[in-house]
């Protein structure tokens, strides 16, 4: 497990009884996790004076119950990045930090580059990825289905001072863009997938994951340049194997290409327990 490291803004305080402890910021918020089984005793005073608690509803999704005062909107930062929050639905804020191990190792593979890299991010959220990619001195297309998350993502880019001309952002389906690329003849050195296991295009599109990742690989790997650097595919579907996701990447992304594939899970230390907590699959794949 690759587990995130020196992310001062952040910390998974502590995780009991299928619900999380958290700091962001110097905000406590408790937030539900299904794969926390475990009980035991809650020792930090936290768990008692949280900012904030998500409750799941018996009837799907849930609300937000503020306990203090929390801002509609605050920032964090990990290295020289920075993130808006706020409290959404389905638990979210609006960042994923288990990424920031995936963040990192895109920096580092970019900045080896000595060159403009051009990268693709493909359901790219608030674009996490993004901003990581930019400050590397990287160009970027942005892709997400959703209007809202492309705007997140833009504000983002502003905070960090990321927000110049080497940035497309595009509120897209997915795979149709891809395809649109393919017929243009557009490639890429880099590209980051993140896709849902379930979710619906800005036309109202359905996608599921399970039915659709072998077209999404077969033809975002069409996207490579001959001089490709790195190709990402994250997924959080427990139904996806680590196993089944690095052979997918080699059979339909990799091909006779050159370089190292590996699939690990990315995880988060929870602080009390002096564990780390398993937080989805990364598949690589990077040149030699």
């Amino acid at each position: 497990m690759r587990t995130v490291e020196g992310f001062k803004d952040y910390e998974l305080i502590d995780a009991d009884s299928g619900e999380r402890l958290e700091r962001w910021g110097d905000i406590i918020l408790i937030r539900p996790d299904p794969q926390v089984i475990w009980s035991g005793k809650r020792q930090d005073k936290r768990w008692y004076s949280a900012n904030a608690v998500y409750h799941r509803s018996q009837s799907g999704g849930g609300y937000w119950e503020r306990l203090s005062k929390v801002p509609d909107v605050w920032s964090i930062k990990y290295d020289d990045l920075t993130f808006r929050l706020k409290p959404m639905g389905f638990k979210h804020t609006g960042l994923f930090p288990e990424q920031a191990v995936n963040w990192r190792l895109a920096k580092e593979l970019i900045e080896k580059e000595n060159r403009e890299v051009k990268v693709l991010n493909l359901f790219a959220y608030t674009g996490g990825a993004t901003v990581a990619c930019l400050s590397a001195g990287a160009s970027v297309t942005h892709v997400d289905a959703s209007k809202g998350m492309v705007q997140w993502a833009k504000e983002n880019a502003v905070a960090s001072g990321l927000d110049g001309g080497k940035v497309r952002w595009l509120v897209d389906d997915c795979l149709k863009f891809v395809k649109r690329e393919i017929r243009r003849g557009n490639k890429y050195d880099a590209i980051i997938m993140d896709p849902p296991s379930y979710g619906r295009g800005p036309n109202g599109e359905v996608w599921k994951l399970e039915q659709q990742l072998t077209e999404l690989l077969q033809e975002t790997g069409k996207l490579l340049s001959d001089n490709a650097v790195f190709f990402f595919l994250n997924s959080y579907t427990a139904g996806l194997s680590s196993t089944i996701l690095n052979y997918m990447v080699k059979e339909y992304v990799v091909g006779d290409r050159k370089g190292e594939v590996f699939t690990d899970e990315i995880g988060l230390p929870v602080t009390a327990k002096g564990i780390s907590m398993p937080c989805g699959n990364t598949t690589v794949w990077m040149k030699k």
